[in-house]
């Protein structure tokens, strides 16, 4: 483990701990293994507890404010927003388009999967917000059906 070197009264020591059990130490003292004895229990040193402040992402303009409807929940008011940050593919409606609930709507590319984007309502499409090739952030509005 650890070794030392002592000089007492003029004699020199080469002194080696070599393993420590409760208050028992193997020490070894100039090549000849001793079993010791230390007077007061060794107390292993504490591992300091990490605290943190919870991270808010940098896009986030206020953390308290849901991006996104909850899956339960019910579903706005005829909108299609982004459930994730990416871009878009393809977009397989187009404007006064009737859709069906589970109906696909549009491919967004998000860390390099392609996930579709269907349909939660019925109606007609009234207004598309996004094109092809752009970028979008997470809740950003991409569709609306009226």
């Amino acid at each position: 483990m650890k070794k030392f070197k002592f000089n007492i009264q003029g004699n020199a020591y080469e002194v080696e701990i070599l393993k420590i059990e409760d208050n028992q130490a193997e020490v070894q003292v100039n090549g000849t293994n001793l079993m010791v004895e230390v007077d007061r229990d060794l107390i292993p040193s504490k591992t300091p507890k990490l605290v943190r402040t919870p991270a808010v992402p940098s896009t986030d303009f206020s953390p308290s404010t849901s991006r996104t409807n909850p899956p339960g929940g019910r579903k706005g008011s005829g909108v299609v927003k982004s459930p994730l940050p990416g871009t878009i593919l393809s977009i397989g409606v187009k404007v006064g388009d009737a859709v069906k609930i589970g109906q696909k709507l549009l491919v967004l590319e998000a860390m390099k999967m392609e996930n579709n984007i269907n349909s939660d309502k019925e109606g007609l499409v009234s207004e598309i917000k996004v094109k092809k090739g752009e970028t979008v952030m997470e809740g950003q509005l991409l569709l609306i059906i009226g």
